[in-house]
């Protein structure tokens, strides 16, 4: 009966265990220097060596014919007995998924506190996938760990040795742990190809690469998958068997995918994706080959070294570097990172990969308007404040442009009221000059709203000021605060007072409801004229008027020295102990 050559080809020396050199080097030197350790926890993904290194520690220790370098000769009885997982009276495997109990655990201890069949041999126990035992096995093997018979070696093996850590933390401290790395896909080919050689046959290097790359850093996961394609009949291996036997998609169908979305062409997404669903491809596959394209594609734009690519690909991908740029290729892989979680427990696994693609291919208009969007904000390259729409979407009609522009530089959406100019004066004009109205010829324009919005700012007369009109164009007022400095907290404030008076000499008395609006309005005085001003001539000065809750009107002009009574009177108001110190201390408020 033949063997499969992941069992076939096991190394038998730690010299052919590949890329765990730091390990294996560790052993054989603890072996010929006689520090040999009681418990080692080999740690690493699976197929990476844990169990091989595991039995030819094993090999080494009990050999009948052990080599000057104490490597095992791999070729007596008790090596073959061993390495091929035969019983042997001194190494004893243990499955802990299956023998996880704490009965198990106690019988492992009892059996090993025998000694081994000779003065020259170890007794070696090697437990697999160690993370399965209970908390309760690790406590009971917690003393043999940490004082063991002599002459016995514990070997345990795991892919996630967070669990022991936070299952059995003390044990750790009992054991030498090693972590074994990822096979590179090279090694992997290197590895794979001596295999071949050994078994007569020859590969096509496209056919090794694809291969390395499936089996994701796993040697024997890569030695099983080409025992599937060799299984297919047909000697040497081409990389359209290895295509078939793992239902992979030819690169042509990945490259067809990539020119969909590098020509805008979403609408032929939805037949070239049904088309290889037709012929019964695995989404999941597909979209983890196509997202290795995109970041080969990546390194092609940014001048790096390729990865693992066929020699068609790199042929190919060069020819649609300038087709991307970096931030395309960036925004693609993050989607697919979003969407592949979602896309391998989905039952609608073509409709996932097809909106994918779409998202793909419409991608630029996503880009545009995010250029839009910085434009109404104004921030830096929102276009040009003397290029009136130069923020729209390019190819957009004029008349398509929105009435009122996306941005709370305009009318606040919580208070309706008249349209108005999207320019502003300068902050203080002379009362009733003519640059303080708006689109006069000294007022700086305002580009980001009016280039979005794309309309002329109406030109008006300023009015008389009046209490009537005042009170009428208000909202305007309001809006205009908002809209000219960006004061959401002032403007807000402003919605709740009350112009209720205006003399003669232009002044302003506008009534608030607690000292706090007062006191906020009368911080930003300047900025409330200016926006008066625009409106309306004679503005002089402005006077806040607090109504109580009792109804108790205090007509005062607000300056720093009532402010400060007014906060130190909440304070005292508030705390009993702090008005017995203010007046037995005389305590003024300085912050």
């Amino acid at each position: 009966m033949s063997l499969a050559l992941a069992r076939k080809y096991r190394p038998r020396r730690f010299a052919d265990v590949a890329v765990q050199s730091h390990v294996a080097n560790t052993l054989r030197n603890a072996i010929a220097g006689d520090r040999l350790g009681h418990a080692y926890l080999l740690c690493g993904p699976r197929g990476t060596g844990k169990t091989t290194l595991a039995r030819v520690l094993a090999m080494a220790l009990n050999c009948e014919r052990r080599r000057e370098d104490r490597e095992p000769c791999g070729e007596c009885p008790s090596c073959e007995r061993i390495w091929s997982g035969g019983a042997s009276l001194d190494v004893v495997e243990i499955d802990a998924a299956s023998n996880r109990g704490v009965d198990d655990a106690r019988e492992l201890r009892e059996r090993a506190m025998y000694a081994p069949s000779g003065e020259d041999r170890y007794k070696v126990y090697i437990v697999d996938e160690a993370h399965m035992l209970t908390r309760e096995a690790w406590n009971t093997l917690l003393k043999i760990l940490e004082e063991p018979p002599p002459r016995v070696v514990f070997v345990f093996a795991t892919t996630e040795p967070q669990k022991i850590q936070q299952a059995a933390a003390p044990v750790l401290s009992r054991m030498q742990r090693f972590d074994l790395k990822r096979i590179g896909p090279a090694d992997v080919r290197e590895r794979l190809a001596a295999v071949l050689k050994a078994e007569g046959l020859t590969a096509q290097p496209d056919a090794l690469g694809m291969l390395a790359r499936a089996a994701d850093g796993s040697m024997r996961d890569a030695l099983s998958l080409t025992d599937q394609v060799l299984s297919l009949g047909g000697g040497d291996l081409t990389a359209a068997r290895v295509r078939e036997a793992l239902g992979l998609v030819h690169e042509d169908e990945h490259l067809a995918l990539l020119d969909l979305v590098a020509e805008r062409r979403a609408a032929d997404v939805f037949a070239a994706v049904g088309r290889l669903a037709d012929h019964g491809v695995d989404f999941g596959i597909l979209l983890a080959d196509f997202a290795e394209l995109l970041r080969a594609q990546l390194a092609v734009v940014l001048g790096g070294a390729l990865p693992e690519v066929s020699e068609h690909l790199r042929a190919e991908l060069p020819k649609r570097a300038g087709r991307f740029s970096a931030g395309d290729l960036l925004r693609m892989l993050n989607l697919v990172v979003e969407v592949e979680p979602h896309l391998r427990r989905s039952g609608q696994q073509q409709l996932l990969f097809e909106t994918l693609l779409v998202r793909f291919a419409l991608l630029d208009r996503t880009i545009e308007l995010e250029q839009v969007l910085r434009g109404v904000e104004g921030a830096p390259g929102g276009g040009a404040a003397g290029a009136p729409g130069a923020s729209r979407t390019a190819g957009t009609p004029r008349s398509a442009a929105p009435s009122a522009p996306p941005s709370t530089r305009g009318v606040a959406p919580t208070r309706p009221g008249p349209s108005i100019a999207r320019a502003s004066a300068p902050e203080a004009p002379a009362p009733g000059s003519a640059a303080g109205s708006p689109g006069g010829p000294g007022a700086p324009r305002r580009p980001a709203a009016a280039e979005v919005a794309d309309l002329p700012a109406p030109k008006r007369e300023p009015l008389a000021l009046d209490i009537n009109r005042l009170a009428e164009h208000w909202d305007e007022i309001v809006d205009r605060v908002n809209a000219d400095n960006r004061a959401l907290l002032l403007s807000s404030t402003l919605a709740h007072a009350t112009p209720t008076a205006v003399t003669g000499t232009g002044v302003i008395t506008l009534t608030v409801g607690s000292d706090a609006h007062a006191e906020l309005i009368a911080g930003s005085e300047a900025t409330v004229l200016a926006a008066v001003r625009q409106r309306f001539t004679g503005v002089q000065k402005l006077v806040v008027k607090v109504v109580t809750p009792e109804g108790e009107q205090a007509p005062r002009r607000l300056n720093e020295t009532a402010v400060k009574a007014d906060r130190i009177a909440t304070l005292r108001k508030q705390s009993p102990l702090l008005d017995a110190a203010v007046d037995a201390l005389d305590l003024e408020l300085l912050e």
